[in-house]
């Protein structure tokens, strides 16, 4: 396993004496400064665009021991919710509401007021210090150590080249751009200033707890991953999506993570932003394709191209898992008891990206795939792949769209090992079950002009398989609406006036509408999704 690379090391070298220097010590006066010392590490580690049966403990074929590993020590989550898309699930994990109520789904580009307390800074309130190594998105905090509450961060803002950024910042302040061939790739980057905070933090803080927001760029496109992962991969999926798609199923099965049957492919469904077939082929190369077909249809140069991609997307998952059992590593040895009082939390911002587009430095069609020449996208044949057995894709609230593993490890606190979990929620849950474990005092209800907060912590999960008293979960994104109560779900499209209804207790892969047999419920469920959007648009108006 790399250790990480020479480019990464170089970074951490010039930032060295900015990190050694910039820590300050929580003065004895400040009430956080009288917390319990055995309040739990926490790690938050989130994936970008990763499928629902990526993972190998969720169903996949891809190699991720370390994450399979904090599963069979902790739980999984089998209903667990994100909101569709990367910044709006940012949005969530970091301030606990909706983004439709505080201005990120629709973008507000203003900052968060000044009263709206961000994770961290709850987390400052019980003495804890908190790191950040990775994506950001989140356009109304632009300064993730000023505005964030971050100790320190290292943010890699450039999502079009994991080999070379133009753009990446440390603590607030730019950072040199990587040259070509300087050995730099995006997810080692991120583990290796994780883990340059993490030795800061044993060295000048060990009796404290820590905070660490890991947040890969991974498996986003584009499709760029290291040449030997890729080849680990290479033959793997010759056999398609279809063929894959059934592997899946069975493995989930087996697993018992949900006995649904699977969604059918889709070939009329794409990503309206994404490229024509005419671009694609003059763009990207004469064997791509933006449909989702039966696999025997394409043909055999068709096949190689897309399996070639899928190859890609599984070398970044698989490099991922490495550089998180690195952390984990790195974790296992510290103060504040190391790994057994550990909280970790995984999850996937959205589901597989159905989306093909190309920008960036643009794609070279001479450039070997994966490498940092190329600029390809995992398009909808695999996407629904790894969406299996959901419906649709990133950017949809239909299952695929908005459904994400979640794994919950902490061996001191988590007696439970390798069980699942059916209880419905939603990533807005993640920032109440880490405030409601780290010991932070209520908020209470709405003051200040702040929203009503509908999360509520999982810890009544952690001992047995309970539902949250919470029914409801509310999605919006892109002109996509939908709510689920209970197990049932209703939901309509972009520009589409019809709703339809799911059974999701026998049917969450969405593939029998009972709207017309059910008017009545379908009203009401609609009814109360209006009544929410209001009440959320105006929340974002109080908040702006």
């Amino acid at each position: 396993m790399r250790t990480g690379s020479d480019a990464t090391a170089g970074l951490c070298l010039l930032v060295l004496t900015l990190i050694v220097t910039a820590g300050t010590a929580v003065s004895a006066d400040d009430p956080a400064s009288r917390a319990g010392s055995k309040r739990p590490n926490i790690v938050l580690i989130l994936a970008d665009d990763l499928g629902w049966s990526d993972l190998g403990c969720y169903g996949g074929e891809i190699a991720t021991p370390h994450l399979d590993k904090l599963a069979s020590k902790g739980l999984q989550y089998t209903q667990f919710y994100n909101t569709a898309r990367c910044w709006p699930t940012r949005a969530a994990l970091m301030t606990g509401f909706y983004p439709q109520q505080v201005g990120m789904d629709p973008i507000a580009k203003t900052p968060f007021p000044e009263n709206l307390p961000l994770l961290p800074h709850r987390l400052r309130e019980q003495n804890y210090r908190s790191y950040h190594s990775g994506k950001w998105h989140i356009f109304r905090a632009a300064r993730v150590v000023k505005d964030g509450g971050f100790d320190h961060s290292y943010w890699l803002r450039d999502h079009s080249r994991s080999f070379t950024p133009q753009r990446h910042i440390f603590d607030d302040q730019p950072l040199p751009v990587v040259e070509p061939g300087s050995g730099y790739y995006s997810s080692t980057a991120i583990a290796d200033f994780a883990i340059q905070f993490l030795e800061e933090h044993t060295e000048r803080y060990s009796e404290q707890p820590f905070f660490l927001y890991l947040a890969f760029d991974a498996p986003h496109f584009p499709l760029h991953a290291p040449a030997d992962d890729i080849a680990g991969y290479a033959d793997r999926y010759l056999e398609g999506w279809d063929r894959l798609r059934e592997e899946r199923v069975a493995k989930i099965r087996e697993l018992g993570l949900t006995d649904s049957s699977p969604a059918e492919r889709e070939p009329g469904v794409f990503a309206h932003w994404s490229m024509s077939e005419e671009e694609l082929r003059t763009q990207i190369d004469p064997d791509e394709t933006g449909r989702a077909v039966a696999w025997q249809k394409l043909s055999e140069g068709e096949q190689q191209f897309q399996a070639t991609k899928m190859a890609i997307h599984a070398a970044m998952v698989d490099r991922m898992d490495q550089e998180v059992g690195r952390v984990v590593d790195q974790v296992r040895g510290m103060g504040n008891g190391g790994l057994s009082n550990t909280l970790f939390i995984f999850l996937s911002d959205n589901g597989a990206s159905a989306e093909i587009i190309n920008r960036g430095d643009r794609h070279d069609r001479s450039a070997s795939p994966g490498s940092a020449g190329s600029y390809l996208c995992l398009g909808p044949g695999f996407s629904t792949a790894s969406n299996t057995p959901w419906r649709r894709h990133k950017s949809w609230v239909h299952e695929g769209g908005v459904s994400t593993p979640l794994i919950v490890s902490w061996p001191t606190g988590i007696t439970a090992a390798g069980e699942l979990r059916t209880a419905h929620g939603h990533c807005i849950d993640l920032f109440e079950t880490i405030v409601d474990i780290a010991g932070c005092p209520e908020t209470g209800p709405p003051s200040q002009g702040l929203p009503m907060r509908h999360g509520e912590s999982l810890v009544t999960t952690f001992d047995e398989d309970v539902r949250l008293t919470r029914e409801e979960i509310y999605f919006r994104h892109g002109g996509h609406r939908a709510l689920r109560v209970g197990d049932w779900k209703v939901l309509s499209d972009r520009d589409s006036e019809t709703w339809s209804l799911f059974d999701l207790s026998n049917d969450r892969a969405e593939q029998h509408d009972l709207a017309a047999e059910h008017p009545e419920l379908t009203q009401r469920m609609v009814a109360r999704w209006e009544s929410l959007d209001t009440d959320f648009e105006q929340d974002r108006a109080r908040v702006d």
